[in-house]
């Protein structure tokens, strides 16, 4: 490999590593239209663990928007420990674990989660887009939190078989 190939195979990277991080800061944000701005333009696939599976990033940022980005739901994606690999110059794939914190006033309950993501990064127009994107979920912590404020664990250990 060339120094330049180099060079640019350590730009990609830190492209990459944006893109990711910005994907989840919009999760946080409540900003579907820059959630929708990470997601390849045709042909994303999302499959998160405890939600249907989309083809197109569209119907993904619908149910997002609907579940997420209400009143009285603060969440926290933290996610670390990426890899990053190459599978040519315009094509790579990630692994991520990421620590999901949610607080919801609605239901009253605080919801903590271990996931590991499961990347595919393609760049076309110049731009590297999140072209599919699956996640496992490890772990769950679920506190239900009663009208005096005091916490009681309804779920702990494996997650429920769906979320929302």
């Amino acid at each position: 490999m060339t120094l330049e190939q180099r060079l640019q195979r350590l730009e990609d990277d830190r492209a990459i590593r944006d893109l990711k991080a910005r994907y989840l800061r919009a999760c946080d944000g409540k900003d579907p239209e820059m959630v929708r701005d990470c997601l390849l333009p045709e042909g994303a696939v999302i499959a998160y663990d405890g939600f249907p599976a989309f083809a197109g990033r569209d119907g993904f940022v619908a149910v997002y928007a609907e579940m997420g980005c209400v009143p009285g739901v603060f969440d926290i994606h933290h996610g670390a420990n990426g890899v990053i690999g190459f599978d040519g110059p315009d094509r790579a794939r990630g692994q991520w674990s990421l620590l999901f914190h949610t607080i919801n006033l609605v239901s009253r309950t605080l919801t903590q989660m271990g996931v590991e993501y499961e990347d595919v990064y393609v760049r076309q127009d110049g731009r590297w887009w999140i072209a599919e994107t699956r996640s496992r979920r490890q772990s769950c912590l679920i506190h239900a939190v009663d009208a005096d404020g005091r916490p009681t664990v309804t779920v702990m250990g494996e997650p429920p078989a769906t979320f929302g």
